[in-house]
């Protein structure tokens, strides 16, 4: 008798008691494999927006430092917007010149975190807002570990000069645009593992 329930495995034999999860971790695996490429594109995004940020910034620095610092401003439009080549060493739009080495710690705080989320991360939209603002962090942090007057308390390169606002730079451009993004899809109800919650 045992050696038939063994051959037909029925419910109380232990090999088949090990074939229903076999075939249910099966499923699971399926789906995680799946699950698997779409992560890894949304990494791949992110990390391409933030390399093109990080680029266009940096050579946007390094132009203005080599031709336009130490010379009069350029008018872009009239006296509305100019190329101004200025050393900032607060945060974003020349704020809080006092907390330089308070910025650097936060900009590399911003990115930690941000390397860390990628792993969860499956939504388009997110995965280029993360990219801005992980290309601008990069851009600026940069300029605080490089430039005088020294490590962690560098002066950030700013040059673009709208009349009547602060001058800024293409990092603090890719920052702002990076969290206004966040904002929308936060609104929206979007997590940045994909998921979509209706209140």
């Amino acid at each position: 008798m045992a050696e038939a329930e063994r051959i037909i495995g029925t419910p109380d034999s232990p090999e088949g008691a090990e074939t229903e999860p076999e075939q249910s971790s099966g499923a699971e695996g399926q789906a995680s494999a799946e699950a698997r490429p779409r992560g890894k594109r949304r990494i791949a995004v992110l990390f391409a927006v933030a390399t093109f940020a990080y680029a266009l910034d940096l050579v946007s620095k390094m132009i203005v430092v080599a031709k336009l610092e130490h010379h009069a401003p350029i008018e872009i439009i009239g006296d509305w917007l100019k190329f101004e080549a200025i050393r900032n060493a607060g945060a974003a739009f020349g704020f809080g010149e006092a907390f330089t080495v308070i910025f650097t710690v936060i900009a590399a705080a911003v990115i930690v975190v941000i390397a860390r989320l990628a792993r969860k991360l499956y939504s388009l939209p997110w995965a280029i807002a993360l990219g801005m603002l992980l290309g601008g962090a990069l851009g600026n942090l940069t300029d605080r570990i490089f430039r005088s007057p020294g490590v962690f308390e560098g002066a950030v390169v700013d040059f673009i000069a709208p009349k009547h606002f602060a001058v800024f730079n293409l990092a603090d451009s890719a920052i702002v645009c990076g969290g206004i993004l966040i904002v929308l899809l936060s609104f929206k109800g979007l997590d940045p593992d994909g998921t979509v919650h209706k209140d």
